[in-house]
């Protein structure tokens, strides 16, 4: 008995590279690090709860620039990561299915999560003046 010739599954090579592609990535990418900006926040309460030593040293941490750094990634994660579950929500729904939905809507998380933290940003450091 001959062996049947089977359809190939195409590789790589056959998809071009697009916005919603890169999306996906960014989301799960974004997942990983609202876990571990989460296990940030877990240690500034632990710090707390140590008392004001520990409060303080860890302070003093997220208080440098390469803290804040990390504090505003954290925050453009967790708006980037929350804007994917909304296009995932609209796109249950079956709206926004179409190539330009799509792109709209990766389009839209990219700007609206990067735009986002940066208003939550202004706000806060205008709160402190």
């Amino acid at each position: 008995m001959a062996p049947r010739a089977r359809p190939i599954s195409p590789h790589l090579e056959v998809y071009r590279f697009t916005l919603t592609m890169a999306m996906s990535i960014a989301q799960r990418i974004t997942g990983v690090a609202n876990y571990v900006g989460t296990l940030l926040l877990v240690a500034w309460l632990g710090a707390a709860a140590l008392g004001g030593e520990a409060f303080t040293a860890f302070n003093t941490l997220i208080g440098s620039w390469v803290g804040q750094i990390v504090l505003f990634g954290y925050t453009w994660s967790l708006f980037h990561h929350m804007l994917g579950g909304v296009r995932h929500f609209i796109w249950d729904s079956g709206r926004m299915m179409g190539p330009e939905g799509r792109e709209t809507m990766a389009r839209l998380q990219v700007f609206g999560g990067a735009g986002l933290a940066v208003l939550a940003w202004l706000l806060f450091i205008w709160s402190r003046s």
